[in-house]
């Protein structure tokens, strides 16, 4: 496998490379990036062949759109793959530089608005950061009820009887945006956005990986039967997979790092990187066209696609299997 390998993203037909890049760690996730890292990243993403790229407005608060749209906007526009996200407006304030996570970000504050009117300030918004006039895919940003709590009926009515689908839409019958989708850590609310709604793809991020595969069925099979393609989103859950500590964006608990131990023991027999099992995992699922981790320099980005391109033995996932670390149904790399 690739990272210039073409799939086909669900339904959409919309064509991405297999390995993409997401923008949220280039915003200062966690760590502050600086503008000449950000753009030798991206860069460094072009010459590998990658050409799917991921942000978002809430992604260093603007700061991600404006960093993809400088170094992009100049490239042949039909040669590349941009998605981006609403659900969120950024307003003029003051943001702690580690609100949120993010360090250093924009002089700009995330109110969340899922509304017909919010949904195309979001879209019109995002174009003027960027510089394009066409984004591809365009995604709803983190609703959920576990995102939420109790203010979840209130957002996700905003985005039914409140217009936000209807605007989403409009944009693609007009031609606007190629494809729709939900970026979430939830796979529960993609469930129920898809009984009132076709979507196109989702953005899913941490729950189906190397770690945890819940979403196998029903979600993944219903996903696979309606055509509606999976962006794999944190390969790593947070970096647990590559040696850290944090799991979904916090502190991982300690169930949690024993079965990272228990996965470790076997890439160790083997003599694979986990993190390249991470990567590589994901994509046999037939609903999962793309994986997009993040990277805040060149050097990891050129990791990363190294630990994509890393030849691991059936054995290995075998191995997972019997030792009861992975789904016994969960497709992996190699299979016929």
């Amino acid at each position: 496998m690739k990272v210039t390998d073409r799939r086909v993203l669900g339904r959409s037909g919309i064509q991405v490379t297999a390995f993409g890049l997401g923008g949220a760690p280039l915003a200062g996730l966690y760590h502050d990036v600086s503008e000449p890292d950000a753009r030798a990243a991206i860069d460094g993403a072009w010459d590998a062949g990658l050409r799917y790229f991921d942000t978002a407005p809430y992604y260093g608060y603007t700061k991600s759109e404006h960093r993809f749209g400088h170094a992009l906007r100049d490239r042949a526009r039909g040669e590349f793959v941009l998605s981006t996200k609403v659900g969120r407006l950024l307003k003029p304030g003051n943001p702690q530089s580690d609100e949120n996570g993010w360090v250093n970000p924009l002089p700009f504050e995330p109110h969340y608005d899922y509304s017909y009117t919010g949904i195309l300030r979001s879209y019109e918004d995002s174009q003027q950061r960027l510089g394009m006039a066409h984004i591809d895919i365009l995604l709803i940003h983190d609703i959920g009820r576990t995102t939420h709590g109790d203010r979840h009926d209130h957002y996700f009515n905003q985005l039914t009887a409140g217009g936000g689908l209807r605007a989403l839409a409009e944009l693609r019958s007009a031609g606007q945006i190629r494809a729709v989708g939900l970026g979430v850590n939830e796979w529960e609310i993609v469930h129920d956005v898809m009984q009132v709604f076709d979507l196109d793809c989702c953005l899913l991020a941490g729950r189906y990986t190397l770690l945890e595969q819940q979403t196998l069925s029903p979600f993944l099979e219903n996903c696979v039967a309606r055509g509606v393609g999976i962006i794999l989103g944190g390969p790593f859950n947070s970096g647990v997979l590559t040696g850290n500590r944090k799991y979904n964006y916090a502190d991982a608990p300690p169930q949690v790092l024993e079965r990272v131990a228990a996965l470790q023991a076997v890439s160790d027999e083997f003599g694979v990187p986990l993190p390249a099992a991470a990567l590589q995992f994901p994509l046999a699922h037939p609903a999962v066209a793309t994986c997009i981790p993040g990277g805040k320099t060149l050097a990891q980005l050129q990791q990363n696609c190294a630990w994509f391109e890393h030849a691991i033995p059936a054995a290995f996932w075998q191995t997972l299997k019997q030792r009861g670390l992975l789904h016994e149904a969960a497709p992996v790399p190699g299979e016929a």
